[in-house]
């Protein structure tokens, strides 16, 4: 598993700590500087930047201009107090997605994975699951070893599957997953997730009444084992 390299740019020391403990519980390695001052020279092996706008010296907007400049594959995250559109407009200007503070951990790595995912970061282009099943992440296909057939999955099933793969063997609540692939909050009781691993089960399986592959782990939510 390829290392997954955070740059956050946050001059408040409590937010910055926390974020950083947090991004590293899972498993992301994660670089802090208080300030943007030549972030130029720290951009180098970085895939996604959270900057915060409100910084001393220069401000996240020419921060964030700068860097876009230095390395423009290099997603950027900005996080802000400010929810005013004309800042939000100025912000996209640039950056790849916008963060309004306070905010869940949970919605930021999901949010993080999603630029990961657009910028094809972060994981070996093929993956074995179980005895059978081969996924080509580049090729965005499944393929049955034992059948020798490809494996049609939806597009949210698909989604769900790079989901766990994208947290392999990590324990996954359905809010998290729900936030990953629709981006938006978990409504309590929707059964259309369940529905989901379900059907990806039957395809993925060799028994899906005693799945191997993709584990509930009760009382918490699901895992892929790899």
């Amino acid at each position: 598993m390829k290392e997954k390299r955070i740059l956050l740019i946050e001059d408040n020391q409590e937010i910055g700590r926390w974020v950083q403990e947090e991004l590293e519980k899972r498993g992301y390695v994660v670089r802090w500087l208080l300030s943007g001052e030549e972030v130029e020279n720290d951009i180098q092996g970085i895939h996604v930047v959270i900057l915060d706008i409100m910084l001393p010296g220069l401000d996240g907007f020419t921060v964030g201009q700068r860097l876009k400049k230095a390395a423009p594959s290099v997603p950027i995250l900005l996080l802000s107090a400010r929810a005013a559109v004309d800042d939000k407009l100025q912000g996209l200007q640039f950056a790849d997605d916008y963060v309004t503070k306070p905010f869940h951990l949970d919605e930021l790595a999901a949010r993080i994975e999603v630029l990961l995912r657009r910028s094809g970061t972060g994981l070996p282009d093929r993956i074995k699951l179980g005895q059978h099943i081969l996924v080509d992440l580049a090729g965005r296909t499944v393929f049955n070893e034992l059948t020798g057939e490809g494996v049609a999955l939806t597009g949210k099933e698909y989604q769900i599957l790079e989901c766990f793969l994208r947290h392999p063997n990590q324990i996954l609540t359905q809010e998290q997953i729900w936030m990953a692939v629709w981006a938006e909050p978990y409504i309590n009781g929707d059964k259309a997730l369940s529905v989901h691993i379900r059907h990806l089960r039957e395809k993925l399986e060799q028994d899906p009444n005693a799945p191997v592959i993709i584990q509930t782990v009760r009382g918490i939510g699901y895992r892929v084992k790899i």
